[in-house]
């Protein structure tokens, strides 16, 4: 594959970092850095490389990701999946200027404000959908701590794949339950359709009372990685979200 190459002033303009006007008065005081020389033509083309963050600085920072990012955050409670909605949104945890990269950040897939865990964000459209396909059959696993007992019968009801939610036609996939005490379970579930998880606990009567998202595929969320806080996935672990 051909390696994509870019203006220096475009691309960071794309990365959030600012106008061409203000990427050129930046390159000419010295602020922008490549292989360890000052550039200072910021029309120049550069190509556009996974290394590069490693071999170019801004203001003495290292670059910024390029387009292509996949990161992990751990979701903390109370927070909304939103760019516009009013109180804490995920993506205050982020740099400010990733708010004006484009293409923009976006999640994959969304948890509801109650729901804590494993949340995907990426500026990679094809990666996104990919994840999110139906098709795919990606596997989210959530721990689901619940008001009332299990009554017992919801493994094997889930797991037949014709549970159908109050407001819709269509079966649901099946879904694999593991009870881990009387009124916890683990839940494995291939779609992500609105509320999912608690529109299915409150089908058989029960109501979820604390969700947490532990995995997206074959990637679990790291026992280090504190609510509030992200990290870059690397290309292997994005490679196990489809195994």
């Amino acid at each position: 594959m051909k390696t994509p190459t870019s203006r220096v002033d475009r691309l960071l303009g794309s990365m959030g970092y600012g106008s061409r006007t203000e990427m050129a008065r930046l390159g000419k005081a010295g602020g922008i850095v490549l292989d360890g020389a000052e550039l200072t033509d910021v029309s120049k083309r550069i190509a556009v490389t996974p290394d590069l963050p490693s071999r170019m600085e801004i203001d003495g920072q290292p670059l910024d990701p390029p387009p292509g990012l996949v990161l992990m955050l751990h979701k903390p409670l109370g927070m909304t999946c939103s760019h516009k909605e009013d109180g804490a949104l995920v993506y205050d945890v982020l740099p400010d200027r990733w708010r004006r990269r484009d293409p923009a950040i976006s999640t994959i897939g969304r948890l509801d404000k109650q729901t804590t865990g494993l949340l995907l964000l990426t500026d990679d459209g094809d990666l996104l959908h990919r994840v999110i396909s139906p098709k795919r059959h990606v596997a989210k696993v959530y721990r689901a701590t619940l008001a009332r007992p299990l009554a017992g019968t919801e493994a094997e009801l889930f797991a037949a794949g014709g549970l159908v939610l109050e407001g819709e036609d269509k079966p649901l996939a099946p879904a694999a339950l593991e009870v881990l005490s009387p009124v916890e379970a683990r839940l494995t579930v291939t779609e992500g359709r609105y509320h999912m998880v608690r529109r299915m606990f409150a089908a058989v009567g029960n109501h979820v009372e604390a969700l947490h998202r532990e995995r997206v595929g074959g990637l679990g969320l790291p026992d280090d990685l504190a609510p509030g806080e992200w990290r870059l996935l690397t290309p292997d672990e994005i490679d196990s979200l489809f195994a």
